[in-house]
């Protein structure tokens, strides 16, 4: 019996990408039932945020919104790059895209030490730590995984005919990217908002 050879592109619809997927949803209901959470205590709460808390600083988070999202720009340039056959692209997109990632989570740590109340004050700052703090595991991860595909370019196992693991992270990186845009307009926007 002959094995049917499949195009590249069909092969990245197995088992890798449907797991990343299923992934990707379950994660995104426990992002959307957090954020439920979030707005729901809102609306049965006299004063948003709770406890004489001041609405979260917006300058600084601008700032590191942009350089997350834009972490994406570098996978989608390493993605086009390996379907050219450019091993060395997708390495210098990894790369770039793990430094604006850990910028971003450096940003976060440096955020919550600057905080003025803890997770347990009330319901509105365990709501706040515990989403971002969610999403803050989530880009730990995505940087780990970076890391892991970074080595497997650097070990040749990434080629034009054969990078799911490439493929696989990019939507996982964009999926952490995506749910960032709706922490930071529900936690860091819509509390500016009267």
């Amino acid at each position: 019996m002959t094995a049917i050879a499949l195009p590249v592109r069909d092969r990245a619809r197995g088992t890798a990408w449907w797991g990343m997927m299923s992934l990707i949803a379950t994660e995104a209901m426990i992002f959307a039932g957090l954020l439920g959470s979030y707005f729901f205590t809102q609306a049965a709460s006299k004063q948003w945020p709770q406890g004489g808390i001041a609405p979260p600083e917006l300058s600084r988070i601008s700032v590191f919104t942009v350089v997350l999202l834009a972490s994406s720009l570098p996978i989608i340039w390493a993605e086009s790059g390996i379907r050219q056959g450019r091993v060395g692209r997708v390495r210098v997109g990894l790369v770039l895209s793990f430094l604006l990632g850990a910028a971003f989570l450096i940003n976060q740590g440096l955020e919550y030490h600057d905080l003025p109340f803890g997770p347990r004050d009330n319901a509105y700052a365990s709501l706040f730590w515990g989403i971002t703090g969610l999403h803050g595991l989530h880009v730990l991860i995505g940087l780990l995984m970076n890391l892991l595909v970074q080595a497997k370019a650097s070990l040749g196992r990434i080629t034009e005919e054969r990078h799911v693991t490439l493929t696989v992270f990019g939507m996982y990186w964009h999926f952490v990217d995506v749910v960032w845009i709706f922490v930071f307009s529900s936690l860091y926007l819509s509390p500016h908002i009267k």
